[in-house]
């Protein structure tokens, strides 16, 4: 059975709604990472899985003009799967924003 966002948001204890600042604490602290890609914010994220593919990737986007690390982002789409590092969970996130 495939995952709703709002699902996989909750088991890898993913904000709906947040800053990229606050994002940023919240990954930094546990191997994941952040990036600014025009209106959207990409995140890589750890989640322990024993299969090794622990990290997943998501997509946020701003919600209003401020683009600063201060603005509103909401949360578009997490990954339905894991990957073996944060690079191609990034990747994942970088093809899903175009």
């Amino acid at each position: 059975m495939k995952k709703t966002t709002d699902q996989k948001a909750a088991a890898y204890r993913l904000p709906e709604t947040t800053t990229p600042e606050n994002l940023e604490m919240k990954l930094m602290n546990n191997l994941g990472t952040i990036l600014t890609f025009g209106d959207r914010i990409l995140a890589a994220g750890y989640f322990y899985d024993p299969n090794g593919r622990s990290y997943y990737g998501a997509v946020y986007r701003f919600t209003t003009e401020d683009h600063t690390c201060e603005g509103d982002i909401k949360l578009v789409s997490v990954s339905d799967e894991t990957f073996i590092d944060n690079g191609h969970a990034m990747a994942w996130a970088m093809n899903k924003a175009n």
